[in-house]
C-alpha cells in the first residue's frame, strides 16, 4: 500500500475513534441525569419572589407608607374641625416659616375671569382676603382641590351662602356669596366636582364667586398659587413662604418698553410727585 494512501486511512480512523470517544463522554449515566433533574426541581422557588405578595419586605413597607397616610388624613381632617369660623386655627398654631404644597390638581372653580383681586381696599377700609371671579347667577362652582366640606353657612354681611373645604394638600378654600349649596358637611368631594351654585348673596354688589385659599388659616393671594388668565397652577408645588404669600406671581415675559415709552412714563411720575 502506498504511502499516502496510509496516512489517509490512518487519519479516517483516528476521526472515527475521536467521534465515537466524544459521543460515549456526551451520553452520562442515566442516574446522574435523574440527579441533576432532582438538582433543578430543589433550585426552582416554589413562590414567585417578585410578585409583590410574597415580598414581604415590600408588603412592610408598604404598609408603613399606608399608615402614615392614614396618619396623616387623620390629624388633616380632625384638628380644629369642629369650628364654625372661616379660620379655625386663629394663633393656636404656628406657621411655619416655609411648606412646599402639592397644587397640582388644581380644577379652576369657575371659568369667570377675576374682577377684584386679593388686597386692601381703600375705598371700603378694609383687606379683600380673596380674588372675586365673574359667573352668572346659578353658574355650577367645583372644588379647587380633592378634600372635604367642614363648613356649609350664611352669613348676611359677609359671605352669604358660603362653603369651607379643606383639603388633602392641608390647604382650605373658600367659596363666597352662593346662592344654593350642592353639598353638606363633612362629605368628601374629589376636584372638580358641583359644590355649589353662584350668586350675589351677602355683602355683594352682583353675581360672583369670592374665592379664598388658605393654610392654617392665613389668607394667601390666590394669585400666588394660580394663573386665572390661563386657568392653571404657576407650578405643581407651591412654596409656601411667611414673607411672600401676599404677593401674586407672575411667569409670563414681561412687555419690552421702548425708550419713548419709558421716557414718557417717566414723565407722569414727576408730574404726579408734583401735585
Amino acid at each position: 500500500m502506498n504511502l499516502p494512501v496510509k496516512i489517509i486511512l490512518s487519519a479516517a480512523l483516528l476521526i472515527t475513534t475521536l467521534s465515537f470517544s466524544s459521543a460515549a463522554q456526551m451520553r452520562l449515566p442515566a442516574s446522574h441525569s435523574k440527579e441533576h433533574s432532582s438538582l433543578l426541581a430543589n433550585q426552582t422557588p416554589t413562590v414567585n419572589p417578585f410578585k409583590i405578595e410574597n415580598n414581604n419586605l415590600l408588603l412592610d413597607q408598604l404598609k408603613e407608607r399606608e399608615q402614615a397616610d392614614i396618619a396623616t388624613d387623620a390629624e388633616i381632617y380632625s384638628q380644629f374641625w369642629a369650628s364654625d369660623r372661616v379660620n379655625p386655627y386663629g394663633t393656636a398654631v404656628a406657621i411655619p416659616e416655609h411648606k412646599n404644597i402639592d397644587v397640582s390638581e388644581y380644577v379652576p372653580p369657575v371659568t369667570g375671569v377675576v374682577t377684584s383681586n386679593y388686597g386692601y381696599r381703600p375705598r371700603f377700609r378694609r383687606m379683600h382676603y380673596g380674588v372675586d371671579l365673574n359667573l352668572h347667577k346659578g353658574d355650577t362652582v367645583r372644588a379647587a382641590f380633592s378634600g372635604k366640606v367642614r363648613l356649609t353657612k350664611y352669613e348676611a354681611r359677609g359671605y352669604g351662602y358660603y362653603v369651607v373645604m379643606r383639603h388633602d394638600n392641608g390647604m382650605e378654600t373658600v367659596y363666597g356669596h352662593l346662592s344654593r349649596f350642592l353639598v353638606k358637611p363633612n362629605q368628601v368631594v374629589k376636584a372638580g366636582d358641583p359644590i355649589a351654585l353662584g350668586g350675589s348673596t351677602g355683602r355683594s354688589t352682583g353675581p360672583h364667586l369670592h374665592f379664598e385659599t388658605r393654610y392654617l388659616g392665613i389668607a394667601i393671594n390666590p394669585a400666588a398659587i394660580i394663573d386665572f388668565e390661563n386657568k392653571v397652577v404657576h407650578k405643581d408645588v407651591f412654596a409656601f413662604d411667611k414673607t411672600t404669600y401676599t404677593k401674586s406671581q407672575k411667569y409670563a415675559p414681561g412687555k419690552r418698553v421702548s425708550k419713548k415709552g419709558r421716557a414718557y412714563a417717566k414723565r407722569r411720575s414727576t408730574a404726579r410727585k408734583r401735585k
